[in-house]
């Protein structure tokens, strides 16, 4: 476990912004007032996003100044008993290191989310199992996400990222264990097992991307950062589709079958091993000093006390988070059910092309990695959040037209074409959905807001693979795929309703002496008001 004193200055940190925060000497604050205990922000207020705050009005979370005796307009001194400095802003070299770290276990566990799917023919002949028992094998991520979401979300709020970090870790490593006990033909329920404790795992990891992105950087890294966290669950997809076809081949001998499976299953344990130990090693739950004017404010009106029912109370009050949640279910559904339902796709219009149904799923990932990128970088330096997420839903939809109208053409290599155009704009848009429901519901916790994003994915992802699947397999690929299509349809003109109310922004552009005036204000105002 790496540690850092909290007394001792940080050497590695980056400079991001340094503020230095000065009050009118004529006004003082009485030399007894102090931080009281069993005062603590009302949560009407600290969920306003209008009404700011000093960034470091309070540098303990538990505790706020006691309003009946500071005089209106004088701002509070920042609080000598948190840890953290709030009047710093900085940035720390170690943030690349915990998101490297996430984006590697987050890439093991998707690889084994699609592991099956992508060679779904081999493993019915191996198991006499049938196509939809196999689905379930993908699927079951999406179904044990919905319940276990709340609790999850919870635990983050009340234990922090590391602790989650380890939890997930740990899960997965376990799961890959399992599975390699799961050797022999009539041993299906113990690969569904372990199947099943991966997917528990997941529910430890896809809601972190833009909460590790918000702790740990600087307002003009958020975006990419969130980028590069959802990276590597998009790149264990992408390994997920590659891999399996190259290391289990379509042989009918069972027991050399069973050899080339326990070497993919051998191989993804030994790296899930490897990466609970790094976890264990440099994951750090948070850095000394804030990385921006927004985290500083979050750390001052964070409560423990604070509720996650009235959170996510407060969130389904939000029109335009409510219609992200259910357009971002809309596309990410889609793209799960388009790659779980791939391998099978390909092989009704291409026999035999197991290893190439593979490399189009790859085609995919990697495309979409590359918008994702651009995607990231460009909000960064634009903050178009609106624009670019209706800009991307749009081409989704166009590519997913070409691809159901080129898919059974019969030419392989267009096929490859029109999936990588798609895939570019459909997961591209997996970050960018992330990064506009933090805008959108600042200062309410990324956790919880991307866990709505998620559960929303899972549930239309279970819904759209089940019935693709079967219109598929009663009608034939175009009518599954143009159900996608009307679906995708929905989302993009549910999209053009979201209003760019981008808080997170508002609050990074504060300056501190605004943040000054506008307390005082609130207080003389309304002295009641608990800050």
């Amino acid at each position: 476990m790496v540690n850092e004193d909290p007394t001792v200055e940080e050497r590695d940190g980056t400079p991001e912004q340094e503020t230095a925060f000065r009050v009118d000497p004529s006004i003082s604050a009485h030399p007894s007032v102090s931080a009281h205990p069993s005062i603590s922000t009302d949560p009407s207020v600290s969920a306003h996003p209008s009404v700011s705050f000093h960034p470091s009005f309070s540098a303990n979370p538990s505790s706020s100044a006691f309003p009946s005796t500071l005089a209106p307009g004088v701002l509070a001194q920042p609080s000598s008993s948190g840890h953290e400095n709030l009047s710093m802003i900085k940035v720390s070299k170690r943030r690349w290191v915990v998101v490297l770290v996430f984006s590697c276990y987050s890439m093991c566990n998707a690889f084994q989310w699609i592991q099956y799917g992508s060679i779904n023919n081999i493993f019915m002949n191996f198991y006499g199992a049938s196509a939809f028992a196999i689905d379930w094998l993908s699927m079951c991520y999406m179904l044990t996400y919905i319940p276990l979401l709340p609790p999850v979300a919870w635990l983050l709020e009340k234990f922090g990222l590391r602790t989650i970090a380890l939890t997930g870790s740990a899960l997965n490593c376990l799961g890959a264990w399992v599975k390699l006990g799961s050797l022999k033909p009539h041993l299906f329920p113990v690969t569904v097992l372990g199947q099943v404790i991966c997917s528990v795992a997941q529910v430890f990891i896809l809601g972190m991307p833009s909460r590790i992105a918000s702790v740990w950087f600087g307002a003009n890294e958020v975006s990419m950062a969130c980028s590069i966290a959802v990276f590597g669950n998009q790149l264990g997809i992408a390994a997920g589709f590659l891999v399996p076809p190259v290391l289990v081949p379509n042989i009918k001998d069972q027991d050399k079958l069973a050899y080339h499976i326990s070497i993919m299953f051998y191989i993804i344990a030994g790296v899930a091993t490897l990466l609970f130990i790094l976890v264990i090693i440099v994951f750090k739950e948070k850095p000394k000093h804030p990385p921006s004017r927004a985290q500083s404010l979050s750390y001052s009106l964070a409560t423990n006390d604070a509720s996650y029912l009235s959170s996510i109370i407060r969130l389904f009050k939000n029109l335009n988070f409510v219609l992200l949640v259910i357009t971002y279910g809309l596309n990410t559904g889609a793209f799960y059910a388009l790659s779980i339902l791939l391998n099978r796709m390909v092989i009704l219009h291409y026999p035999g092309e197991e290893v190439n149904a593979g490399r189009i799923g790859l085609t995919i990932v990697i495309a979409g990695m590359l918008g994702a990128m651009i995607s990231g970088i460009w909000l960064d330096r634009s903050k178009t959040y609106k624009e670019t997420t209706l800009a991307v839903y749009v081409m989704t939809l166009v590519g997913m037209v070409v691809y159901t109208m080129t898919l059974s053409l019969g030419h392989l290599w267009v096929v490859f074409v029109t999936a990588g155009t798609l895939g570019f704009f459909m997961t591209g848009y997996l970050p960018l959905g992330f990064e506009f429901a933090v805008e959108l519901t600042y200062p309410e916790s990324e956790g919880i807001s991307s866990g709505l994003l998620n559960m929303s994915a899972q549930v239309f992802g279970i819904i759209f693979t089940i019935s693709q699947g079967q219109i598929i397999d009663n009608y034939g690929t175009m009518p599954g795929n143009i159900f996608l299509c009307v679906f995708l349809t929905l989302g993009t003109a549910l999209t053009a309703f979201i209003k760019a109310d981008l808080r997170r922004q508002k609050a990074n552009k504060e300056t501190p002496e605004n943040k000054w005036l506008r307390v005082g204000s609130l207080q003389a105002s309304d002295p009641s008001v608990n800050l």
